[in-house]
């Protein structure tokens, strides 16, 4: 809200001044009026310009909170609410502990919205960077059912799942992308520093150079002379890929993309399917209407092929289909998980069933985790194997060659 500066008179007809803040000069005007000031000048109060302070502002740390940060606090609202503890007093209790400033900040503006009269749905959903949809249309179930503390118990666990299955996959990932950066950090070195030192003794040797070493040497010329330009080339297309991805088409494709990578591309649409059948069976066992849990649950799977998938669910169940064969046309689901969630839809236990699909995918996605450092190695070692050969090979053999020269 804006802050006005106004003058008035009291009803002794004494001069007032003073500062207001207000949504407009008539609600001022009204707020005055209502305490027994006659307004005689309203005008919204200019402030001056901080450059520094704007400056502070611009540069300031303007990151969503982690998803632990979130866990956390869903945990609190929970443990608060239960107790009694009305909503914006829970909130209140909690800023002290939160540590990141423009969470710290939201939390603020939302007490300041609950206070004013809305409803903590409403309040959520102007922070969608900090609030996903499925968050948001849990809370608002968790309103109307008077549940607010159950709804905030779903969501932490939920992203507990969720952060479980993330880390899960990280871990498995580390250690391949670790080999494959030393590897690349380990060819710009050879081809920079190392072959040259041996192209000097190869030049003064009166012997023909065989062909890997001759690839060898024309790769390391174009290393050393043009290394500024791929350094270049590699800053831009990094930038306009990340562009790229920003866009609605850009972020389709990479995301089917994703899903057809060989060895880790099963793992991802598993995962993602796990996390797309616990928030629906969240959504649908906390009263959310089929079709609007739908929807909720195709901006939650962080996803945008999958989201495409999920939406056609819905407009196949929107125009009167069952559920079991609109996730059959899909062909992301295997025939098991068709199957249970057949039994779900006939037996009106539909969330029961999501949840046992949740668990058979976290299962397969754990055991595929676990395995998979085993499957990608000797993928590893035989691209460091076949980099030792051709070293090997194109420096090694002109060497010899240089020998029998000399003897």
């Amino acid at each position: 809200m804006a802050v006005f500066e106004y003058k008035g008179r009291d009803t002794s007809g004494a001069l007032i001044s003073g500062d207001l803040e207000g949504t407009s000069p008539d609600a001022v005007a009204s707020h005055l009026l209502s305490s027994g000031i006659t307004p005689i000048n309203i005008q919204e109060k200019k402030e001056e310009r901080n450059i520094l302070k704007e400056l502070g502002q611009i540069f300031k740390n303007r990151k969503p909170p982690s998803l632990g940060e979130m866990i956390m606090f869903s945990r609190q609202m929970y443990t608060l609410l239960r107790t009694g503890i009305p909503v914006n007093q829970a909130i209140g209790g909690i800023l002290g502990s939160i540590r990141n400033e423009y969470f710290a900040e939201v939390l603020k503006a939302i007490q300041k919205d609950l206070e004013s009269g809305q409803e903590l749905s409403v309040a959520l959903k102007q922070y969608p960077r900090i609030f996903p949809p499925l968050f948001v249309a849990m809370i608002g179930v968790g309103e109307n059912t008077g549940r607010l503390d159950e709804a905030f118990l779903q969501i932490s666990r939920y992203m507990e799942y969720d952060k479980e299955t993330r880390q899960r996959i990280k871990s498995a990932l580390r250690y391949p992308m670790f080999v494959l950066i030393a590897i690349a950090v380990a060819v710009t070195v050879i081809n920079i520093w190392v072959i040259p030192a041996f192209a000097k003794i190869f030049a003064t040797a009166s012997v023909e150079l065989p062909l890997a070493t001759r690839v060898l040497m024309a790769t390391s010329d174009f290393f050393v002379h043009y290394w500024g330009f791929m350094l270049g080339v590699l800053i831009m297309g990094v930038a306009s890929f990340r562009y790229w991805l920003r866009t609605k088409p850009g972020r389709y494709v990479w995301d089917r993309f994703k899903l057809r990578l060989p060895l880790v591309g099963d793992i991802i649409q598993r995962a993602i399917l796990g996390r797309f059948a616990r928030s629906f069976a969240m959504s649908v066992g906390a009263g959310v209407p089929l079709t609007q849990a739908l929807s909720v649950v195709a901006r939650a799977v962080d996803n945008q092929f999958i989201s495409v998938k999920v939406k056609e669910i819905r407009n196949a169940v929107e125009r009167g289909g069952t559920l079991t064969k609109a996730a059959t046309e899909t062909r992301m689901f295997s025939p098991l998980v068709i199957q249970m969630l057949s039994v779900g839809e006939e037996t009106g236990a539909v969330d029961e069933m999501m949840e046992e699909v949740a668990g058979f995918y976290e299962r397969e996605v754990d055991y595929d985790v676990k395995n998979l450092s085993s499957t990608i190695e000797p993928v590893l070692i035989t691209i460091i194997g076949v980099m030792v050969l051709i070293m090997a090979l194109g420096i090694f053999l002109p060497m010899w060659d240089m020998s029998s020269v000399m003897k």
